[in-house]
């Protein structure tokens, strides 16, 4: 579909050949236009790319200090015995 709009043919011919929305149509143009791929990941800024990396950093993190809280406890339950 971009394709045919690219070689010419109207958004709104598109849109009511292939029932489209025009925001669906648009949102593949500028797509296909910027990364050349219709891929979400491909598609994304740099800054939502960092906030994903950070996000991901984050959780691990959270699940590395709650294994160390546990490996804490036990090892503290051991030195008491």
């Amino acid at each position: 579909m971009v394709s045919l709009y690219q070689h010419g043919k109207s958004r709104s011919e598109i849109v009511v050949e292939y029932d489209l929305t025009p925001s669906a149509l648009d949102r593949w143009i500028t797509q296909a236009s910027q990364s050349g791929s219709f891929k979400t990941k491909d598609n994304r800024s740099p800054q939502e790319q960092e906030l994903i990396a950070l996000r991901k950093e984050l959780k691990q993190l959270r699940t590395e200090n709650d294994i160390l809280k546990q490996a804490a406890l036990i090892i503290g339950r051991k030195s008491l015995s």
